[in-house]
C-alpha cells in the first residue's frame, strides 16, 4: 500500500504542541508524542512547523538513534511542488 502523501496546506495546520507535524527530507512526520522528550525542547520542533525542515533538522546533526527513531513517527510523504516558494 502506497503512503499517504500531504499537501503544504495539510502539513502546516498541525503547527502546535497538542498536534505537530514537520517536513523532512520529502517526508511528513507526527512529532508530537515526542514534544516532551526532544533532547532541545519542544520549541525547537515548533518553530521548524510550517517549513519545510530539513535545512534545521540537518544542521544538528542528529544521531543514528534519532534518525531511527524518526521511523516511528513517519506518516507519509510530502508533496513538495505545494511548497510555497520561499
Amino acid at each position: 500500500m502506497a503512503e499517504k502523501v500531504y499537501t503544504f496546506e495539510e502539513v502546516v495546520k498541525h503547527n502546535n504542541n497538542h498536534d505537530c507535524w514537520l517536513i523532512i527530507s520529502g517526508k511528513v512526520y507526527d512529532v508530537t508524542a515526542f514534544l516532551a522528550d526532544h533532547p532541545g525542547g519542544d520549541e525547537t520542533l515548533l518553530e521548524s512547523t510550517g517549513k519545510d525542515a530539513t535545512g534545521d533538522f540537518e544542521d544538528v546533526g542528529h544521531s543514528k538513534d534519532a534518525k531511527d527513531k524518526m521511523k516511528g513517527l513517519l506518516i507519509g510523504d510530502f508533496d513538495e511542488s505545494t511548497l510555497p516558494p520561499q
